[in-house]
């Protein structure tokens, strides 16, 4: 299995110090900001600790109240990547090109991504690309999602010197402060979507970045190849469950088979799950829709189709089950994705 939301392997020096910094910059004190996180700021500055993905959501909890400000998330994604993080951060800015670096993001998520998971897909035309939960973020979902979205937006920016025109449409209503995601990610927005993407164009994929580097990349690489082979992961528990329900998504599963695949209880998986504030058929209903969009918004897949890749005899059922799942029928998801 992968990591958990209470496994200790992210850097607190890495990743949570640029939002200490931050939070530091606009006179936050670290007492009150590291409060409830199991951790010392003493500790950070040395380079000795080590925080679980809970302890990082609790922290940024802490610097979402303490901040107040709806520009938090958006500073702190602007920082992010590539970043000073060793290995991965080197394959970032030494990427050849957006796709590359994306690839790379996906691949080594657990060192630049440990929160939320970047899912790519590619139709004819359009990159799309999803953030799934990797760990139980509940309430501070958004604020990743929106950190996350403006890393990709800056970080692509900055290699290629041009506002690149990404659209991008959230599963959620619009916010108040909707005038941070124009400034920050792009003014071609929507809110109230199925699910939660940002869409560009093929033709910006492949074009070069001017510190390309193969030598160092391909070293950088090993390294993180290295670092992820001594944790005996690449993913969390929630992506490797995720992976596995999407691979046997059309047979019968049921908690005690998954568990029986997992080599592990019934009683322990569940335990496990409710650690994540989530449990099993949560899980499943969150695969079956993912998959169900993916191929209506990406394949351009019929209603039959989807509901035979799900494993649903009845479409009636399915079309009940797909309401359940996104508050729509299938005939509304037109156009709510670049084709």
């Amino acid at each position: 299995m992968g990591y958990e939301c209470d496994s200790r392997f992210i850097a607190a020096h890495d990743l949570p110090a640029v939002l200490i910094d931050l939070a530091r910059s606009r006179g936050i004190d670290t007492h009150h900001l590291l409060r409830g996180c199991e951790l010392f700021y003493e500790d950070i500055v040395t380079g000795r600790a080590r925080v679980s993905p809970a302890q990082f959501l609790r922290l940024i909890a802490n610097a979402r109240r303490l901040l107040d400000a709806p520009d938090s998330s958006f500073l702190f994604g602007q920082r992010l990547w590539p970043g000073h993080y060793g290995a991965a951060s080197q394959l970032l800015e030494q990427a050849d090109n957006l796709l590359q670096a994306l690839q790379d993001l996906g691949r080594y998520r657990a060192l630049l991504s440990p929160l939320l998971t970047p899912v790519l897909h590619l139709d004819e035309q359009y990159l799309h690309l999803y953030w799934r939960d990797s760990c139980g973020a509940a309430e501070q979902l958004p604020f990743l999602l929106e950190a996350s979205m403006t890393a990709v937006v800056a970080l692509a920016r900055r290699q290629q010197h041009e506002r690149l025109p990404w659209r991008l449409q959230f599963a959620y209503a619009e916010p108040r402060h909707v005038e941070q995601y124009w400034v920050h990610l792009s003014d071609e927005l929507s809110f109230d979507r199925p699910s939660t993407v940002m869409s560009l164009p093929r033709e910006y994929l492949l074009r070069p970045w001017p510190h390309a580097g193969a030598t160092g990349a391909h070293i950088a690489r090993q390294q993180c190849d290295q670092q992820l082979a001594q944790w005996g992961w690449q993913g969390s528990l929630l992506d490797e469950l995720h992976a596995h329900l999407s691979a046997h998504i059309h047979q019968p599963l049921s908690l005690e088979r998954v568990a029986e695949a997992f080599a592990t209880s019934p009683a322990t998986l569940k335990r496990k799950l409710s650690k994540h504030g989530s449990h099993f058929q949560e899980r499943l209903d969150r695969a079956r829709c993912e998959l169900a969009l993916y191929l209506y918004q990406v394949k351009g897949c019929s209603n039959d189709e989807v509901a035979q890749r799900l494993g649903f005899n009845d479409i009636t059922n399915f079309r009940r089950s797909f309401k359940r799942w996104t508050g729509r029928v299938p005939s509304e998801l037109g156009g709510l994705l670049c084709r």
